[in-house]
């Protein structure tokens, strides 16, 4: 099983970034995807997650409006789509599937799969 997460980068606050997670080993269709993040020096919190038929989605409060997380079964991709960035949007974003749950989940402790990460940095 492997999870690819890429399209992290450095970008000005107010500006957008497409993060995917490319995924392989698994039936990625019948999983739900999460996106997590990790700032310096705190713990791994929720961001988004999403429904293995991509019906449903779930945000943290913090990101809500100004991030959209999507998935491609056909290309065993999940997106995060993060607008309108603030610098408290740095961190180090990872990618996680989930088999167990019917819906979606920000629980941490459910996901069965991670990947490695993508560095997110906004300037102020």
């Amino acid at each position: 099983v492997q999870l690819q997460a890429c399209g992290g980068g450095l970008v000005q606050a107010g500006g957008s970034l497409r993060l995917s997670c490319a995924a392989s080993g698994y039936t990625f269709s019948r999983y739900a995807m999460g996106w997590f993040r990790q700032a310096p020096g705190k713990e791994r919190e929720f961001v988004a997650a999403i429904t293995w038929s991509g019906a449903s989605t779930g945000y943290a409060d913090s990101v809500k409006g100004r991030f959209t997380i999507s998935r491609d079964n056909a290309k065993n991709t999940v997106y995060l789509q993060m607008n309108s960035l603030k610098p408290e949007d740095t961190a180090v974003y990872y990618c996680a599937a989930d088999r167990q749950t019917t819906g979606w989940t920000s629980s941490i402790f459910v996901y069965d799969y991670w990947g490695q990460g993508t560095q997110v940095t906004v300037s102020s």
